[in-house]
């Protein structure tokens, strides 16, 4: 293409990034600007307000790295989404750079030795757990020394000692939600199935959601308002499940005699209806692969905010529905969760209360 024409294009796209800055700046909104991110000899493909989820780095392999016209364009191309003076792509960055650092560690160390359990001895804990909290917290901190940081090592097992955490951290009003290794059963027992999950709350909305499959190196992210993607690809709930029989349900083995319980009379009430049912051991890899399409819908009686917060924004912003098992909004706060491709919901809904599975059973 004339190279004339590919500069014009690059100041158009500067004066408009100008302009809507401008109006951020003033009105205190995020604001997510066109960008064009492609170039090859061949094309120029211009992506709208999602791109800001698509990795900078990810440009046409038919184009030359070291092509003075790349490398300016290049240049060109990142636009910030401003939320309250935090630019949510920076931020984006930094949690996917933590993630894979602590995703690094993981693989090298599948099938840690158990150095001790925690609620009971179906709920486990390694070394890894801790060193790869550490590794995350180190590089977020390290970026966002103000901001206030959850993470599930740093929080005594059971549901009570939670959510007296999640309360105390919540006056913060940005606040990094992380589980560095769910699925840890699974990792211990050489289990190649586990994610890492870090998320972001702005005054306790969810804006920012990364979960990592380390094995597999896919990298689900979603930012509020503007879709969530694997791999740089746009991911959508799945289409086709529009009833139970039609459904792959997620839901989980939890340790907790009290959710056990509720979990296994659903089980009973949803194995007929279903396509099928399975339990993969890690909250993060189910919610994120409902949100790619992969099942119709994930439910659990109870639920870490730690364990739950990024898939349900991936979820939501794939098109999905996500409530407690009553019906409910959602919020970070909230212990049993339903999310699905919204087509499901209603019917696994209607399950699930049948049977009395929408919390913890009592004592």
């Amino acid at each position: 293409r004339p190279l004339g024409a590919l500069l014009y294009l690059a100041v158009l796209q500067h004066v408009a990034a100008r302009s809507a800055l401008s109006t951020a700046r003033r009105t205190g909104r995020t604001t997510v600007l066109p960008f064009y991110s492609h170039y090859s000899p061949r094309r120029l493909v211009r992506f709208t307000s999602n791109i800001g989820n698509h990795p900078i780095s990810e440009l046409s392999s038919s184009s030359s790295s070291s092509s003075p016209l790349r490398r300016k364009l290049v240049r060109c191309q990142r636009t910030p989404i401003l939320l309250e003076g935090l630019d949510i792509l920076e931020a984006r960055n930094t949690a996917i750079k933590a993630a894979k650092e602590a995703g690094e560690l993981i693989r090298k160390r599948l099938g840690a030795d158990v150095i001790e359990t925690k609620l009971n001895t179906m709920d486990l804990l390694t070394e890894v757990d801790g060193k790869c909290q550490n590794i995350i917290e180190n590089i977020i901190l390290g970026a966002y020394p103000e901001h206030g940081f959850l993470g599930e090592e740093s929080v005594a097992p059971g549901a009570d000692a939670s959510q007296i955490a999640l309360q105390e951290a919540r006056d913060n009003e940005w606040l990094w939600i992380v589980d560095p290794i769910d699925g840890t059963t699974n990792f211990a027992s050489g289990m190649p199935l586990v994610g890492t999950i870090i998320g972001l709350a702005h005054k306790g909305n969810m804006v920012l959601g990364v979960i990592y499959d380390p094995f597999n190196d896919e990298l689900f992210e979603a930012i509020q308002g503007n879709g969530a993607f694997v791999n740089g690809k746009r991911m959508q709930v799945s289409s086709d499940a529009t009833n139970l029989s039609d459904s792959v349900i997620y839901t989980g083995s939890p340790p907790n005699p009290r959710s056990i319980a509720p979990t296994l009379r659903s089980v009973n009430a949803l194995m007929p209806k279903a396509r099928t049912i399975r339990m993969l051991g890690t909250a993060a890899l189910m919610l994120a692969w409902v949100a790619a399409g992969r099942a119709g819908g994930y439910y659990e009686p109870d639920l870490n905010a730690w364990d739950s917060a990024a898939g349900v924004l991936m979820v939501r912003e794939a098109g999905g529905q996500v409530t407690d098992l009553k019906g409910n909004d959602w919020d970070l706060s909230t212990r049993p969760l339903c999310a699905t491709n919204g087509k499901i919901h209603e019917e696994l809904l209607e399950i699930t209360r049948s049977v009395e599975c929408t919390g913890l059973d009592p004592e």
